[in-house]
């Protein structure tokens, strides 16, 4: 009978290995603060019906953020096809930005046709124009991503008359940057909807998360 307490202590590991497993299977994913990148300046632009768009239009809720223009035929319809597969997994509460860098082009009439060809008419999902001054402010000063006219020597700037960022931007109700996310990485954009459903849960709080260095452009 001297083999029973080793089977006891046996049994007793496993119970509480099993235990532990559970415990750890239910547990949500930690998802650590997420950094205060830069703070959008003022800035007075409208969407796509006309209605005026500023930094108090947008506060109180996260919204992830890109820069395209409907004359881009390179990495505009493939950002706004990204962005657009975000739907279904988008959390509650979080809505999309796009920012056209060709504002004096994509007036609102022109910018009420570009979301029905690429699937990107969802009710929360603004499209912006206006002063192309603003609308610089707001790329540039504000979100940190790079803006330029194309190289006239490079072949594609018949296709792609502006350069641009292709990344995605997170940003809290608050009109801070919180983080920045490559648009054709699947890892990626996973990571941009976990941190927006960390933002949308946390809205209050995020207020006081730390500070951090300006982003990548």
């Amino acid at each position: 009978m001297g083999w029973l307490p080793a089977v006891r202590g046996a049994l007793l590991l496993m119970m509480t290995i099993g235990l532990g497993l559970v415990w750890w299977s239910g547990r949500k994913p930690v998802v650590p603060a997420l950094p205060v990148m830069s703070t959008l300046p003022a800035f007075t632009l409208t969407d796509r019906s006309g209605a005026t768009v500023t930094p108090a239009t947008l506060a109180g809720r996260p919204w992830i953020a890109d820069l395209v223009f409907t004359r881009c035929q390179i990495s505009c319809p493939r950002m706004t096809e990204r962005m657009a597969s975000l739907g279904p997994r988008m959390p509650s509460g979080v809505r999309r930005v796009s920012v056209p860098v060709d504002p004096q082009h994509d007036t609102p009439q022109v910018l009420n046709d570009y979301p029905k060809l690429h699937q990107a008419e969802a009710p929360d999902w603004i499209f912006l124009t206006g002063d192309e001054a603003e609308m610089r402010r707001l790329a540039v000063e504000g979100l940190k991503l790079g803006v330029a006219p194309a190289d006239p020597s490079d072949p594609r700037a018949a296709q792609e008359p502006v350069t641009h960022s292709t990344r995605f931007v997170l940003v809290d109700g608050a009109g801070r940057v919180r983080g920045y996310y490559d648009a054709f990485d699947d890892g990626a954009l996973g990571r941009l909807l976990r941190d927006a459903a960390w933002l949308a849960a946390n809205e209050g709080a995020a207020a006081e998360g730390p500070s951090g260095s300006a982003g990548p452009r």
